[in-house]
């Protein structure tokens, strides 16, 4: 057994930015040669970034990608080097990753395998590669070969899986162990979501025991292009074994995981076609003392998906604010949950983004914010980045302005307070001078509410515009299933932080946070008056009571709908059925109204969706028309299948 010394790359890159994402590559491949590593592979598409898209058909794109990839070669010097990029053949663009031997391209294998659901759409852009064929691939002067190779780099057999290759039943890696290949790397853009990262491992440490392998895999790291998170934590597993995890949701521009492993001093590959043979020098290396297993130890919490909701969510504002060169946040502060939480999370953003970077580091890597260059704390950086408005009416009390105004002092936030009433009344007096009647709550309900949420959206839009910075939106997945939500209301904004959650774990996550909080921080005690209300919109007089479930139905219930019918597609029969057991405290009846209510407001507000800021995805339950959920703007409603509903609920409600 010959022992070797491999890595793994997360790279934190950005569509078209091909500066910064060279330097980055670069970074990267200085480490691991600093380091005595042999074998690295860096992310898919990682010269271009991956969220290129529609911009992927450009063939100045696909140059510039060649380009780079032939700028770059020199860096792998006394390296084997695997990273992806666009490359266009005979008429189709392919995703392919090129491997690069000691400063020399070897050849380029292209995915098997396009990624074409949820938030993928590869096959619009690439064409998949077919099994088993080999080609030459010409670019000016230069010819390398292209398709289904594995390579003898030096006596040790290195093959090639793309992302979604690794996914699949047929993967490309159970055909090349027969072939005698001893490390399979995997250049990865595998965005987050909720739990996803055990079953990479499982894909790593299966392959590597089953076929008798290494396995490296290499993953994005941060927001790259607005919507998707990555987490990074690149993998390396050998002998059925994980034998490193690289670090999730950091604030560098890469991280580089190292592992030595072991692999078989046999013949080459036995295989003739498709093996690209060349010389390559391993270093000596010291055999394994034991095998390194690293990670973070909030990783192993009770409380996984609260601390991984917040560091996901942290580092995707941290990516969006830099990268899109805006000078903060604005939020307009009601006092309830969701406005909280999205105050919140820009204080953990900064919190956690200085506690690895370092102060200093936070603000060279937001060297873009003058005003944030003299702060000299993570509580005066808050303040600099994070401006909070409650913007009360006469319908506003003062239990929301006391939660607005302890949330954002806790959060370190720039407060004002302003009163947008006049306003209101004004636009309720034109209208009703125009039409020649007044206006009531009996006939007028939703009118005179969404007014007042559409009166606090100018003032928060001049605030962000002042200075440059983001309105976020604070909107949930809930209120976005059913349209419960102002257009131009609370709806106004360049980023929806949280529309990617259902509203049932964000009161869990805010609970927390006043409890616990993030691993080696702070619990925010001050969310305790928010906590302790019932969430409202309080839109109408104090008199009516109103509450976000007294207008639309219990947030456990609507989740639970929520998933049943969007996420497992079934109609509202089946999801009256299915719920009936785990709701049985509510009687046949209420249940289906429920269920009714739902696929009526779902239907009715696809237009609201189709106009929300953009959101993070989180988990397979997003509603994001972009992204993830499509569903027309016009369609039935369901009627037929509603009425099945209400035959079913009255046979169930008889005695």
């Amino acid at each position: 057994m010959k022992p070797i010394k491999v890595a793994a790359a997360a790279l934190n890159q950005t569509p078209l930015a091909w500066d910064s994402n060279a330097d980055h590559i670069r970074g990267a491949l200085t480490h691991a040669r600093e380091a005595g590593v042999d074998a690295i592979c860096l992310p898919e598409t990682c010269i271009t970034g991956y969220g290129v898209e529609d911009f992927f058909l450009s063939p100045g794109v696909l140059e510039t990608a060649w380009a780079q990839l032939e700028a770059l070669l020199p860096e792998t010097a006394e390296l084997i080097v695997c990273l992806g990029l666009p490359v266009a053949h005979e008429g189709r663009i392919y995703n392919a990753a090129a491997v690069a031997c000691d400063g020399a391209l070897v050849g380029l294998v292209p995915k098997r395998h396009l990624a074409g659901d949820g938030l993928h759409y590869e096959p619009r852009w690439f064409t998949p590669w077919p099994v088993g064929r080999v080609e030459t691939l010409r670019v000016g002067e230069v010819e390398v070969p292209i398709g289904d190779l594995i390579f003898d780099c030096g006596g040790v057999g290195v093959g090639v899986e793309v992302c979604r290759d690794a996914w699949v039943d047929d993967r490309p890696a159970t055909t090349m162990s027969r072939d005698a290949v001893d490390i399979i790397m995997n250049p990865s853009a595998t965005h987050f979501a909720f739990d996803k990262l055990e079953t990479r491992k499982r894909l790593c440490v299966e392959a590597s025991r089953d076929l008798g392998v290494t396995y490296i895999h290499s993953n994005l790291l941060g927001n790259e292009s607005g919507r998707a998170i990555y987490d990074g934590g690149s993998l390396i597993a050998s002998a059925g074994e994980l034998v490193a995890t690289g670090k999730r949701f950091g604030y560098l521009d890469g991280e580089v995981t190292m592992a030595t492993v072991e692999v078989d001093e046999r013949p080459a590959p036995v295989a003739t076609d498709g093996v690209v043979r060349v010389p390559f020098t391993w270093r000596e290396t010291d055999p394994i003392d034991a095998p390194l297993q690293t990670g973070a130890t909030w990783e192993t919490s009770e409380r996984l998906k609260e601390e991984t909701f917040t560091r996901a969510v942290a580092l995707a504002l941290f990516d969006y604010l830099r990268k899109s060169r805006s000078q903060g946040f604005v939020v307009s502060l009601s006092g309830g949950a969701d406005s909280a939480a999205c105050a919140c999370l820009v204080t953990l953003m900064v919190d956690l983004a200085v506690a690895d970077l370092g102060l200093d580091g936070f603000k060279a890597r937001l060297g873009h914010i003058s005003a944030l260059q003299g702060v000299g704390d993570e509580r005066e950086a808050v303040g600099c980045l994070l401006t909070t408005a409650y913007q009360s009416t006469r319908n506003s009390g003062d239990v929301t302005r006391e939660a607005a105004r302890a949330v954002a002092e806790a959060a370190g936030a720039r407060h004002l307070e302003l009163d947008v009433d006049a306003m209101v009344q004004g636009y309720i007096g034109l209208i009703e001078g125009g039409i020649g009647r007044e206006l009531t709550w009996e006939t007028d309900d939703v009118t005179l509410q969404n007014i007042q949420a559409r009166s606090r959206g100018p003032s928060v839009w001049m605030l962000a515009n002042l200075s440059g910075a983001l309105l976020l939106a604070t909107s949930n997945r809930s209120e976005a299933a059913v349209g419960y939500a102002t257009m131009d209301g609370d709806t106004c904004g360049g980023l929806s932080p949280i529309a990617g959650i259902d509203k049932a774990f964000l009161r869990q996550w805010l609970r927390w946070l006043e409890a616990e909080g993030p691993q080696g921080f702070e619990p925010i005690a001050a969310l305790s008056a928010v906590n302790a209300q019932q969430p409202t919109a309080e839109l109408r007089p104090a008199e009516m009571g109103q509450t976000d479930e007294g207008d639309l139905m219990p947030y456990p219930v609507l989740d639970a709908i929520e998933k049943e019918a969007i996420r497992d597609r079934r109609m509202p029969v089946d999801v009256y059925l299915n719920l009936r057991p785990r709701f049985s405290d509510l009687s046949a009846a209420d249940l289906g109204l429920y269920v009714e209510r739902f696929f009526t407001l779902w239907c009715r507000n696809q237009w609201k969706r189709e106009r929300y800021a953009p959101s993070f995805h989180v988990d397979d339950e997003s509603l994001d028309p972009k992204t993830w959920c499509r569903f027309p703007i016009l369609s039935s409603g369901f009627t037929r299948e509603l009425d099945e509903l209400r035959e079913r609920v009255a046979a169930d409600a008889q005695p």
